[in-house]
């Protein structure tokens, strides 16, 4: 685990570095200032309102032991299980399979799942999936993937702002306006690289932290097999209504193969059910 976080934090340096560039581009020292305290701000609000934002998004409604008693009684046994504090528990009322975690630390966070997962998954499944995301909780993935998909979208922000408007040298002398058309091309892919890169290793250590806390890896295997078919069977457009949150699902429909697994927010589905089933208790 801790060369993940170690790994974590080299790509989270690159994506400041990348930060740095850009403004620097824009201009000079005082653009590299200005654009890191751009970044800053932009993280400070994504870390206090990152979660109200993403269940109004897919119109959560919180639960409770009234409500959905199976489903509370559940994430309440696991929480314990991690040592975790009871966090809000939410329903999202659409047919698509997934679960998200979300909220700035232990202490206030939630996790929702939607009504097609509660329908598709036995009990030992969905505890499986549930386990996931309060490992995300408990290793806070959700800070260090909300501040990288804030930066990686900052990033893209000022590489626009670059290329329509220009740079300038540490003189105040205009940059060479090919090179503002290749800060605009090529920075936002490397942050988007680099974001991705940073949510599939956030993504094993969930797995592996999941099926600990559950104590069976293989729920979690079936559950991973179980939602990947379903996602081979529906159109794109369905598939996925939020590509911005896609990080924080348990998985994501649009990930593909090839090339494409380079921009994918979550690793192979094959190579997850894989790591389970190698676990001790695993069906190998």
């Amino acid at each position: 685990m801790l060369g993940n976080w170690f790994k974590t934090s080299i790509l989270m340096a690159g994506i400041m570095a990348l930060f740095a560039v850009i403004g620097a581009y824009i201009g000079g020292s005082p653009g590299m200032l200005l654009a890191l305290l751009f970044g800053g701000a932009m993280n400070f609000f994504a870390y206090w309102f990152s979660d109200t934002m993403v269940l109004k998004m897919y119109s959560a409604h919180q639960v409770d032991e009234a409500s959905a008693p199976q489903f509370y009684a559940m994430v309440r046994e696991l929480a314990q299980r991690a040592s975790l504090p009871m966090p809000r528990v939410y329903l999202i009322d659409e047919p698509q399979p997934n679960a998200f975690a979300t909220g700035r630390n232990p202490e206030n966070a939630a996790v929702a799942a939607t009504t097609g997962i509660l329908q598709m998954l036995s009990a030992r499944e969905l505890r499986g999936v549930m386990a996931h995301e309060l490992t995300h909780v408990q290793h806070r993935d959700i800070l260090i993937s909300t501040i990288s998909a804030t930066m990686a979208g900052a990033i893209s922000a000022l590489a626009n702002f670059a290329m329509f408007f220009g740079g300038r040298d540490s003189d105040g002398r205009p940059s060479n306006p090919l090179a503002g058309i290749a800060v605009a091309l090529l920075a936002p892919i490397a942050a988007s690289l680099i974001q991705m890169a940073i949510s599939r290793a956030r993504e094993f250590e969930a797995d592996r932290g999941g099926a600990e806390i559950c104590g069976d890896p293989n729920a979690l295997a079936d559950a991973l097999a179980k939602i990947d078919a379903y996602a081979h069977q529906i159109t794109l457009p369905a598939a996925e209504a939020h590509p911005a949150t896609a990080h924080l699902m348990i998985m994501n429909p649009l990930s593909g193969g090839g090339i494409a697994s380079l921009f994918s927010t979550h690793p192979a589905t094959a190579d997850r059910i894989a790591r389970l089933r190698a676990m001790p208790g695993g069906r190998a």
